[in-house]
């Protein structure tokens, strides 16, 4: 079956796309406006470059039309802290996916527990596997659409010492969430690559 994506509802778009590009890792994205805690997980997020250290998040808009929070917040403050996902924290991130009031703080709704390692980045979500504090770099005009490309240099990384298995070859090992289509899994079994003769 083929989908002409010209003449697709914008919903169809997204469910063929988030069943097919699988698995999708989930970044849990803190940001800050006037003291409110903002807490909402992307599936849209990848790893562009680690030289320089570069990650890109999708923000949309609420139903109403007006940005996220999280898109408002790091084009005021150009700061966000980005944290990894492990099954710890899967209810407490997808409750978080709620659309709430401006001003109203997913930390507090959602008991959702931060901590400050960096004063000038938002905090970080307490007892994640992996943290990522980055600066705004630029946005990615897509040519219209509500959805808003985020290019984010990546200025510190913090990981738990308990997920660190070799800290001389820096060996992380955890098991993040990813989205796979409508639902969640972890990613933590592995299979090795075949060798190459």
């Amino acid at each position: 079956m083929i989908f002409n994506l010209d003449d697709s509802e914008i919903n169809d778009k997204y469910k063929l796309m988030a069943q097919t590009i699988i698995p999708r890792p989930i970044a849990w994205v803190v940001t800050e406006d006037e003291g409110v805690v903002n807490i909402a997980p992307f599936s849209y997020f990848i790893g562009l470059s680690s030289n320089p250290a570069t990650v890109l998040i999708s923000v949309g808009h609420k139903a109403e039309g007006v940005p996220k929070d999280t898109l408002a917040n790091i084009r005021k403050t150009k700061k966000c802290t980005i944290c990894m996902v492990d099954e710890n924290s899967l209810h407490k991130m997808h409750f978080s996916s709620k659309e709430l009031e401006k001003g109203v703080s997913e930390a507090k709704e959602f008991d959702i527990d931060t901590e400050t390692l960096f004063e000038d980045y938002p905090d970080m979500i307490k007892d994640v596997p992996c943290a990522y504090f980055c600066d705004f770099n630029q946005e990615i005009d897509l040519g219209g659409g509500s959805t808003i490309p985020l290019v984010l240099n990546v200025k510190q990384i913090y990981v738990k010492d308990e997920v660190i298995t070799d800290k001389e070859r820096i060996t992380i090992e955890f098991n993040p969430i990813a989205r796979i289509g409508k639902s969640y899994a972890p990613l933590g079994e592995e299979i090795a690559p075949p060798k190459i003769p």
